[in-house]
């Protein structure tokens, strides 16, 4: 996004940020209301919505488009977001539309195995997309649904096999954690990460809530208002770090968990680039952005503590990542399948439930969960003035 240092291209994300950001709100604001954000939170409200003509709202072929569009466009703008959030979305909405082509009741289980295959193909993880069905979409797990969920994580696999073949999303972790000898990195991670992750969750949900309320009287004009604004904001911030924080932040995260270090304050600003970029409203995901503030915080704290950057850029990530989404095991396990290195799995399940435990005490309330409620009670709102006054 950014050129030499004083050239006129080194200012150019003042102009697309912003404008990209506007544009992209526009778009899901008047074609594809119901693709703004992560994504998640719809399959999460879809699963405790049993009408369908509610569940069209939030998953339907035509967000698939807009999804998909719209995140490449956010992403070729420069905000800090990532693809694995929409690809849950987007595969929720494909499994949902085969249980009405054909059919099928099972709805509820349909949307659970679509979401478990987006995280699966996303980023080749398999296990962490049976984890982050049980964990975080399901919460009421039924075992019913266990062979719909293993049978759409076997064809997501089979076809990110068959398109990309078969990699690890960081590459192979060459550096093992000693435990014995660096215990308080642990420690230090999971619960300096998993602070971080809370004051994260805590700030999105106080921000997205007090725009929403702002939006009410105008909600257009005053979402493009708040787009322009932080797609202004990232796009300083992504000058400021010398186009650091701009997009996934997969380079910085794999270039970490390899042994580079990253610099002391790039967690700082790469967090206030995603967390502008959430409450924007434009779609995209924070899993990719969430990573790679982790792996700052951990390379950070590793170069504090004398300690690898590898090593401490996977603890990092395991806490705060764990204090972000409040699924400690989803957390644990994606990144063991994303680093491929089994001999780390102890202590990133440490710093995983201290990550989870410190975010318990500073946010009660999941993230995404919190946002699903929004889609829920605009349902509810929709049948109320469906059905007219005094008939629900």
């Amino acid at each position: 996004m950014t050129g030499d240092a004083g050239g006129w291209r080194f200012y150019l994300p003042l102009a697309i940020t912003p404008l990209g950001f506007v544009l992209c709100a526009w778009l899901a604001h008047t074609f594809f209301p119901g693709s703004q954000g992560s994504g998640i939170p719809q399959a999460i409200a879809a699963r405790h919505l049993r009408d369908d003509e509610d569940r069209s709202h939030i998953l339907s072929l035509k967000l698939v488009a807009g999804k998909i569009m719209l995140t490449i466009v956010g992403l070729f703008c420069g905000a800090s977001i990532g693809r694995e959030g929409p690809t849950v979305q987007v595969g929720a909405s494909l499994m949902l539309q085969a249980a009405r082509w054909g059919g099928m009741v099972q709805a509820r289980g349909l949307i659970l195995a679509g979401s478990a295959a987006g995280i699966a193909a996303a980023f080749n993880t398999p296990l962490a997309g049976i984890v982050f069905a049980i964990e975080e979409m399901g919460r009421t797990y039924e075992a019913r649904t266990n062979g719909l969920v293993l049978t759409a994580v076997i064809l997501a696999g089979l076809a990110s096999l068959g398109l990309l073949g078969n990699y690890t999303y960081f590459g192979v972790a060459r550096d093992t954690i000693s435990f014995a000898a660096e215990w308080p990195l642990v420690i230090a991670c999971g619960v300096i990460g998993g602070g971080f992750g809370a004051l994260f969750s805590l700030l999105a949900l106080k921000a997205t809530r007090r725009i929403r309320r702002w939006n009410t009287g105008q909600p257009l004009r005053r979402a493009l208002i708040v787009a322009a604004i932080c797609g202004l904001a990232v796009a300083v911030i992504g000058i400021a770090s010398g186009g650091l924080t701009f997009g996934t932040g997969y380079v910085q995260a794999r270039g970490a968990v390899e042994g580079t270090p990253l610099p002391w304050f790039f967690f700082a600003e790469k967090f206030l680039a995603g967390l502008l970029s959430m409450i924007s409203g434009i779609p995209g995901g924070i899993f990719a952005p969430s990573l790679a503030v982790g792996a700052g915080i951990g390379s950070s704290l590793g170069l504090l503590f004398g300690a690898s950057t590898g090593v401490a850029a996977l603890l990092g990530m395991a806490g705060y990542f764990a204090g972000v989404v409040q699924a400690p095991m989803t957390a644990f396990v994606i990144i063991l399948e994303m680093t491929g290195n089994h001999d780390n799995v102890i202590a990133l399940m440490l710093a995983s439930m201290l990550g989870y435990g410190t975010a318990r005490m500073i946010s009660h309330e999941p993230l995404y969960h919190a946002l699903s409620r929004v889609f829920i009670a605009e349902a509810i709102r929709r049948r109320r003035a469906e059905a007219g006054p005094g008939q629900v």
